[in-house]
């Protein structure tokens, strides 16, 4: 009873961390069970029923080729949630090395890393940098997460050396250092725990910023290629039926708003939830 108390004190107190848990869940869901949900194949073609509107055949309506719209934001949920987690993983990782490298190091290293590596990433808009190595490489699965995970990860890498910074002089480090642990014992053992909490609320927060950026290249043309069905690319093909078929929009632009709008209220949860201020001033 107590543990159903606080519960539901949390959920009076941050309402919008439980709309983007069902946001998410609606969108995990949607994706990893994509191949059963999904009502009819993604790219089977039924030209008789072209361009429907939502009917108990077809939920979602159909597009200008007949495909069932419902099956393709399924499938297209599951390409999503597989890029984000890529993408994200791929930047966290290289932020990590890079930013903990340059945050415990300090001296040549910093300045190396922090100046020719990270600045000059961050020079140049992350959209813009993936929009030209998308353009560069070609279209395919790969490529795009090569191409927003190059335009990514400085931002993981320049928090982590921020949050390294902070800690690396503190008496359990010195500690740990004096005991003879060695570098990577103590970023992992000691370091990493205790700056996890930023770390996490922006790789939140960063999943949206993906699910945004493949349905920008994916409306460009520059994402996963047809018949492959993509959010961004349903948008791109309803472009010219905006107005006798509306669905075709509606649909898939929903489907982008809820996902980005569920990462972000999970980051802004986590924020509230693992920093002990926010907490004491909410009562939780």
């Amino acid at each position: 009873m107590d543990l159903l108390a606080a519960t539901r004190n949390r959920v009076r107190r941050q309402p919008l961390a439980l709309v983007g848990v069902l946001l998410l869940a609606a969108f995990v869901v949607g994706g990893l069970t994509a191949p059963w949900l999904a009502p009819r194949s993604p790219a089977a073609i039924d030209l008789a029923h072209r361009l429907e509107s939502p009917s108990s055949a077809h939920w979602a309506g159909t597009d200008e080729l007949g495909r069932d719209t419902l099956s393709r934001l399924l499938w297209g949920a599951r390409l999503s949630l597989a890029v984000s987690v890529t993408v994200v993983t791929i930047s966290l990782a290289l932020g990590l090395t890079v930013g903990g490298l340059a945050g415990y190091l300090g001296g040549w290293v910093d300045t190396a890393l922090t100046t020719f590596a990270m600045n000059t990433f961050l020079a140049m808009p992350g959209i813009l940098l993936a929009i030209a190595f998308a353009a560069f490489l070609g279209p395919g699965f790969s490529n795009l997460v090569l191409a927003l995970a190059i335009g990514g990860w400085a931002g993981y890498a320049r928090l982590v050396r921020a949050q390294v910074m902070a800690v690396r002089d503190r008496e359990y480090v010195d500690a740990a250092r004096a005991l003879g642990a060695s570098g990577l014992r103590i970023f992992f053992r000691h370091m990493l725990p205790n700056i996890a909490q930023p770390i996490l609320v922006q790789s939140a927060i960063g999943m949206a910023g993906v699910i945004l950026a493949e349905a920008t290249l994916s409306f460009l043309g520059l994402g996963i290629p047809a018949p492959a069905p993509s959010w961004g690319a349903m948008l791109n093909d309803a472009r010219l039926h905006l107005f006798d078929s509306p669905h075709l929009v509606l649909f898939p632009a929903a489907a982008v708003a809820g996902a980005v709008l569920g990462f972000n209220f999970l980051g802004d949860a986590l924020r509230d939830q693992l920093d002990p201020r926010t907490r004491l001033e909410m009562g939780l």
